[in-house]
């Protein structure tokens, strides 16, 4: 089963695009909310070199913004 770790903030509709994306697909994953996590924060940046979100890791994989597409490929 595919587990994805998503870095989010509470404003973001690309963010609950993706999770909502997720659900639809029974896609497991963790989210951590950058806006109050700043350990998050960094991990994110280090691991994306973005500063925006949404960034999903999926395995070794990193997606920024919802790419459906990408998304799609990385959960089959």
């Amino acid at each position: 089963m595919t587990k994805a770790l998503i870095y989010t903030t509470p404003t973001c509709q690309y963010c609950t695009m993706v999770k909502a994306f997720f659900k639809e697909n029974d896609v497991t994953y963790e989210e951590k909310d950058v806006s109050v996590d700043q350990d998050a924060l960094k991990e994110m940046v280090e691991r994306s070199g973005q500063m925006g979100v949404p960034v999903t890791i999926i395995e070794d994989s990193v997606v920024v913004g919802f790419d459906k597409r990408t998304l799609e490929e990385l959960i089959k």
